[in-house]
């Protein structure tokens, strides 16, 4: 068996039609034809049956697309994998990041790396900072923008820079008009925040009690520009990194003088794992033009 019979027998599949096929294939109806009967003749079994001028999978042809489709796949990943190793321009990377960091950092990274490495793919994991590290941990991605607050065995982690917090109230708030205040000065507000297991949940806790008082939650959410909408509403103030689908004609942005609201993005990668090229010139492109510390 020939691995251009799998490949001819896969189109006639898709195609149920011998004429259409050779066409696609570029090659002769009769070239195709004997193809597909020496392949018939190697299993023993007929794969299809004429359904008027169509030809359509008999049950044995059925069960040998099925383990064609799969072995022309792996076929297909070896050799973009053999690719990568030869040419990182042609490579993958797969990318994890933060759900705030979607709106103005990852596009800027990627449109800056792309305008070197136009043919690099990259797959983007969105995602909290738990199941990031996780997925990091399984191998599912190769690198991932999160805040650092692990110690985790194995995961390397190197900060890129920090993200101002900033106190966002309605733009009608009696606060609006003010250039900074101290964290505390929003004690006695109905506080918008996201649910707990969240890392900006836990920043902001952290921040609460050390300007020594507990936040009145009113509601809790998973997404910047919902909790910011929620602001927008009247509903209460919240600590928030600036993003820019924030709608500034309705929530004011404050800068927090005390203490001090910020936290540290950096990238992390598991610790000895092969990385491929394309993966390695990314993690060095994103320390080249990111890092600030």
């Amino acid at each position: 068996m020939e691995w251009q019979q799998i490949e001819y027998f896969q189109m006639v599949a898709r195609l149920q039609h011998m004429t259409q096929a050779a066409e696609a294939l570029s090659i002769s109806q009769p070239a195709l034809s004997r193809s597909i009967a020496r392949l018939e003749e190697e299993l023993g079994v007929g794969l299809f049956e004429r359904q008027g001028r169509n030809i359509i999978l008999n049950q044995y042809g059925k069960l040998f697309l099925k383990h064609a489709n799969r072995i022309l796949k792996e076929f297909d990943e070896t050799k973009k994998e053999i690719q990568a190793l030869l040419d990182p321009e042609y490579g993958e990377v797969s990318l994890g990041f933060l759900h705030t960091l979607g709106i103005n950092m990852i596009p800027d990274i990627l449109s800056a790396f792309q305008c070197n490495h136009p043919n690099t793919k990259i797959k983007l994991y969105q995602n909290n900072n738990v199941s990031l590290l996780r997925q990091l941990q399984a191998g599912e991605i190769d690198l991932c923008l999160v805040h650092h607050t692990f110690d985790i065995p194995h995961i390397q982690w190197e900060k890129l820079w920090n993200e101002e917090l900033f106190i966002m109230v309605p733009a009608s708030h009696p606060l609006a008009k003010r250039g900074s205040i101290t964290l505390d000065e929003i004690q006695s507000e109905p506080f918008i925040s996201y649910k707990p297991g969240f890392e900006l949940r836990k920043i902001a806790d952290k921040l609460c009690r050390k300007a020594n008082f507990t936040p009145n939650i009113t509601f809790e959410g998973e997404e910047v520009t919902t909790l910011a909408g929620l602001v927008a509403a009247g509903l209460g103030v919240a600590l928030l990194p600036d993003q820019k689908d924030i709608d500034s004609s309705r929530v004011a942005k404050i800068h927090v003088s005390w203490p001090s609201c910020e936290r540290q993005i950096g990238l992390s990668w598991y610790e000895d794992r092969y990385l491929s090229p394309a993966a390695s010139r990314f993690k060095s492109f994103v320390f080249s033009h990111y890092k600030v510390c």
